[in-house]
């Protein structure tokens, strides 16, 4: 069972499982784990969608015998992080952790994901379980865009993370720029025309991230590769990746699963790719809420671990819990 919507687009979809075309496909972080709903994608209708029926009873029971870190835990590893960074002259580096939330009978996820996808209009949002794996999410950052047609290749950089309320300072700036210069090098790989804008603000919820577009024109063949090679993104690892990515099997206690791996969709005209942040793994006792930061050598770990608090409402904010 999936249910999504695309990004400022109402309509509730899913797979009707009715041939053998991957319609929807999650990624792993390392990419060595898919979950894929197959069929064509259709419309679902409202009022058979509300007379459905969706809970966490219906889920399996929370068997990974997890503790979440602690406050203190998370700013100890952090700063150790920190000396890396410094150490390294590393411009960036994502540390992440798991929250995880037992203080419930009953959630209706129905209401849930009905919740999030008002509270998040610009996002990606789905709901899915495959039977083993139940996860919930909603993100408004696109990996990639590829129109079948005109071969039109979109991708964002987007960093840097404050209350809509709040004046960037350098250290969100300065986290963002790398971002942007990842990718604008390796689109330039593939086309020797690449469209950036100017970078401007990315409102999500309660929260807001610094944002540049970009635009060009790929070979078709070319699209699995630029995917490989954007993924994983300085905004969900760091630059050097492999660097950064050695480094986070170091020091994040859990394993990222499906958080922070992308999420294929396939329609008639385009293949979308999102990034699949603010997401959670739900159980029939527990849910598991992902979240993490960039990284910087001038971060404050309390002020990090603030910032992951307030990533972690996305979710929690729109359980429907009884």
């Amino acid at each position: 069972m999936i249910y999504f919507k695309f990004p400022f687009d109402e309509r509730l979809l899913s797979a009707d499982e009715k041939n053998t075309k991957n319609a929807v496909t999650f990624f792993s972080y390392n990419s060595l784990e898919q979950i894929s709903f197959s069929g064509d994608i259709f419309e679902i209708d409202a009022v058979e969608f509300a007379h459905t029926s969706i809970n966490n009873k219906s889920l399996i029971s929370d068997s990974t015998a997890s503790s979440a870190e602690t406050k203190e835990e998370y700013c100890e590893t952090l700063q150790k992080v920190i000396e890396v960074i410094k150490e390294n002259h590393l411009p960036k580096m994502v540390y992440s952790r798991r929250k995880i939330f037992t203080e419930f009978t009953s959630i209706d996820y129905k209401e849930s994901f009905k919740n999030l996808c008002e509270t998040y209009p610009n996002a990606f949002r789905y709901l899915f379980n495959d039977g083993k794996n139940a996860w919930m999410g909603a993100f408004s950052e696109v990996l990639g865009k590829f129109n079948k047609t005109t071969h039109e290749f979109e991708t964002m950089a987007l960093a840097g993370t404050l209350p809509v309320s709040e004046e960037w300072s350098e250290k969100e700036i300065e986290e963002q720029k790398p971002v942007t210069t990842y990718i604008q090098d390796i689109l330039k790989n593939y086309s020797d025309n690449v469209q950036q804008s100017e970078t401007y603000d990315h409102i999500s919820g309660n929260i807001k991230h610094l944002r540049t577009d970009f635009k060009t024109s790929i070979k078709p063949e070319d699209l699995d590769q630029i995917i490989q090679d954007l993924h994983p993104t300085p905004a969900v690892c760091g630059i050097p990746k492999d660097f950064c990515n050695e480094n986070i099997r170091k020091y994040e206690k859990f394993p990222r699963e499906f958080y922070a791996g992308y999420i294929k969709v396939e329609t008639q005209e385009s293949i979308l790719y999102f990034v699949n942040l603010r997401c959670a793994r739900l159980y029939k006792d527990s849910v598991h809420i992902f979240v993490g930061g960039g990284i910087t050598a001038q971060s404050n770990p309390d002020k990090e671990w603030r910032e992951t608090e307030l990533k972690s409402e996305a979710i929690l904010k729109n359980l429907a819990i009884f």
